[in-house]
């Protein structure tokens, strides 16, 4: 098993509406850094982003009633990272989850710098949401 951690931010937008301004592949770029600082382009049932070694492939989940987010990173080499995300309900608004997984490879220092970049992309997608 994998260390893990799970990142939050409470957004003040009813949860599904939230989830619908926000679930597209698309939008990622606009405040997921972490992820891509490029457009995305899709290539049939994946996405194409420009990474900081080559081109990433990346496979998001469909539309879906649940709030649910998830994305697989294909770093190349056949290795994966899946990394889960939801948009839940949180009173009148909602909170966005998502949850880093250390990967085997990864030093303490990459893991907090990966958590600091997470921690900054959910503020970027806050502001993204509330403007």
């Amino acid at each position: 098993m994998l260390l893990s951690r799970t990142y939050s931010v409470s957004i003040g937008r009813e949860w599904q509406a939230l989830y619908e301004a926000i679930w597209r592949p698309e939008i990622f770029p606009l405040w997921a850094s972490g992820l891509t600082e490029s457009h995305l382009r899709q290539e049939g049932d994946h996405w194409l982003a420009d990474g900081a070694d080559g081109p990433v492939t990346i496979r998001f989940t469909p539309h879906n009633a649940y709030g649910v987010m998830d994305h697989v990173v294909d770093i190349g080499g056949g290795k994966e990272i899946h990394v889960p995300m939801r948009v839940i309900r949180n009173g009148e608004g909602a909170e966005v989850m998502l949850t880093l997984f250390r990967q085997p490879e990864m030093t303490d220092e990459i893991f907090a710098q990966d958590s600091k970049w997470i921690t900054r992309d959910l503020r970027r997608l806050k502001e993204y949401a509330t403007r």
